[in-house]
């Protein structure tokens, strides 16, 4: 005999707590998309003068024009996709590094001592004085460049952090048995303690990705980057600096389309934690 199966229904507590993920996650996924597609939807050409230099927003310019007429609306829409693509890039080699020199360094301590000990001097590198250091010594620049940067920049602090959350797992019974049943290095950092480090690196990921446009922005402002006549937020807020009282938007439509995308991005890494390791993430 079979006994009729019904599905469950998630509890209204379940739902809501859904629902509260999505609202946060969503602002992120449209500012990135918005960011993506942003090329394809200038209702100018990003070179093209349309208006007289630093005019007053109005007519065909909703934003205004910038040191050069051109319109700051389509320059602001097409100067997020590098910015995104190249601030995600370095958040994912940054975390993927971490997390295995982190997790080895919890199961290997003597492995450990040398990652922190490198992690150490690394971290007293400023970082304007280390994006400088590693652009302008690489041959033409460039993005390549300013990823290296960032990543070298990145990884001392993340892989700190993992270190010390992975600390508890290496030393639990389960990995113990895991080593001792002959289990080699590799399957007990993929397999046994990355697993149960999913809210920490998740939390890592946001914040990362966080610092990453803020190292790959000053690379802009500091023009070791993107060069002119390229569209790029935070090269725009250079070259309009002077213009600021003439017509502030140049200055503050790639500012605040900055600070908007670092800050929903947290929010979202932040609402996708486990809830299980939720407080794993005030740590951070």
């Amino acid at each position: 005999m079979t006994v009729p199966t019904t599905a469950v229904k998630p509890l209204p507590a379940v739902r809501r707590s859904r629902r509260r993920v999505a609202l946060r996650v969503l602002p992120a996924l449209l500012l990135t998309a918005l960011a993506l597609a942003g090329p394809w939807l200038v209702p100018h050409a990003i070179d093209a003068p349309v208006t007289a230099p630093y005019a007053e927003p109005g007519g065909d310019a909703p934003f205004g024009g910038d040191q050069l007429g051109r319109d700051v609306l389509s320059r602001v829409l097409a100067g997020g996709r590098e910015l995104v693509v190249t601030s995600l890039l370095v958040a994912v080699l940054v975390t993927a590094v971490a997390a295995v020199l982190g997790a080895v360094s919890a199961l290997r301590p003597a492995v450990g001592r040398i990652v922190e000990r490198t992690a150490d001097v690394l971290m007293l590198l400023p970082a304007v004085l280390g994006i400088l250091l590693v652009t302008l010594s690489w041959p033409d620049g460039g993005r390549l460049a300013v990823v290296t940067a960032a990543v070298v920049l990145g990884v001392p602090y993340a892989v700190r952090l993992v270190a010390g959350a992975a600390a508890p797992v290496a030393a639990s019974g389960y990995v113990e048995a895991a080593a001792v049943g002959g289990e080699r290095l590799w399957h007990l950092v993929v397999r046994e303690v990355l697993p149960n480090l999913r809210a920490t690196l998740l939390a890592l990921f946001g914040l990362r990705f966080v610092a990453a446009v803020y190292l790959v922005a000053t690379a802009g402002f500091l023009q070791v980057g993107p060069q002119p006549p390229a569209a790029d937020w935070a090269l725009m807020i250079r070259e309009n600096s002077a213009g600021i009282l003439l017509n502030p938007w140049a200055v503050l439509a790639p500012s605040i389309a900055i600070g908007l995308l670092a800050m929903s991005v947290n929010l979202a890494a932040a609402a996708l934690v486990p809830a299980t390791g939720r407080k794993a993430v005030p740590a951070l």
